[in-house]
């Protein structure tokens, strides 16, 4: 069994390597990307750098490859961050050099297809981050989300627990980023329903696995960074939530059949459900239909814990994935969630 433990932190004044290992959209949306940029340096006192395809769409694996090698490999990157997402790092797993990225353990920071990294991480043994790219959460208009910043900032310089707050607001509505009066404020947001809790009876602690669904969909298909030892997941805290593309209740209730199936639900103690992502500029839904299609989520996911996993605690719609604010959810780190007092604490 792997190892897991926490690589050391970066100090205000470090360097920060920023990396496209999915798609090079900053080439493409520049606006988002650069405020991301100077928030790092100005509220942050990071200095970003940037490797050769970090601007480059349709850059192949092997030179994405390169830059995540790269990075871990200079000693004078302290810290690696993503720059957005995408829907290909799958293709990039096989070129990263796995021994030399365990010998230069550095906290990396990463969501929604990034799930693939934040997977290799953990089985290489190095605790990692989700949450946070630069043209997201960085990239915000108008100001950082102040939960996602303070969560940023203790994830990145600090290393003892650090309880989530549940959110009195939201939003999952995006804005046109080629479009520079997107960026004059703040989102409207709307409020937030508190966390919803099942079977929260007794306080679990473990280490935290999990990502967004749709990847983990597609590693478990490709057989790629699920360890075929189910064991090392025993007692831990999974953590899921969805993306824009919105997967139907039926989807997710399948993905997460397939992982019963698999035996691996089972194994944890508890399932944290990240706040379902219900707007897209493909499916602009009205308050009434994304509430609907939240609704046919938690229910597809009640149906499948009910099957495999009756026992295991449930905290719906806390605040990380696909919407604003987002806390940082360490992958491979420490999570207790406390039941009978509704808290959760993680340990960054």
């Amino acid at each position: 069994m792997t190892t897991i433990s926490y690589p050391p932190k970066p100090s205000p004044g470090d360097r920060i390597a920023v990396i496209s290992a999915s798609a090079g959209l900053p080439g493409l949306f520049p606006l988002p990307y650069e405020l991301g940029l100077e928030r790092l340096r100005k509220e942050y006192d990071l200095e970003p750098v940037e490797y050769p395809t970090t601007r480059t769409m349709g850059a192949t694996p092997q030179a994405r490859a390169a830059d995540v090698n790269a990075a871990f490999a200079d000693p004078g990157i302290k810290a690696v961050i993503a720059s957005i997402g995408g829907d290909d790092q799958i293709t990039v797993l096989p070129y990263l050099d796995r021994e030399l990225i365990r010998a230069n353990p550095k906290p990396f920071i990463g969501m929604s297809d990034n799930t693939n990294l934040l997977a290799f991480l953990w089985n290489t043994g190095i605790v990692s981050y989700h949450g946070a790219t630069v043209m997201c959460e960085l990239g915000r208009p108008g100001a950082m989300n102040p939960l996602t910043a303070h969560s940023l900032r203790a994830a990145l310089f600090t290393s003892g627990p650090y309880e989530l707050t549940p959110a009195e607001s939201w939003n999952d509505i995006s804005r046109d980023w080629a479009d520079p009066a997107a960026f004059q404020s703040e989102p409207p947001m709307r409020p937030a329903a508190d966390w919803s809790w099942v079977n929260a009876e007794r306080v679990v602690e473990g280490r935290s696995w999990g990502g967004c669904l749709e990847i983990l969909g597609w590693l478990l298909m490709a057989d790629r960074e699920i360890s075929h030892d189910l064991s090392v997941y025993d007692g831990g805290v999974l953590f899921l939530e969805t993306s824009e593309e919105m997967p139907s209740g039926a989807e997710v209730f399948r993905t997460l059949r397939n992982m019963g199936e698999r035996g691996l639900l089972q194994r944890f103690s508890a399932l944290l459900m990240g706040r379902a992502r219900t707007w897209s500029f493909d499916r602009p839904n009205s308050p009434e239909e994304a509430a609907r299609y939240a609704e046919e989520q938690r229910e597809a996911v009640l149906r499948a814990m009910r099957i495999y996993a009756p026992d295991t605690t449930i905290v719906f719609d806390v605040d990380f994935g696909h919407t604003d604010p987002q806390l940082v959810i360490p992958y491979g780190g420490l999570v207790r969630v406390d039941g009978p007092a509704r808290r959760i604490t993680v340990t960054y």
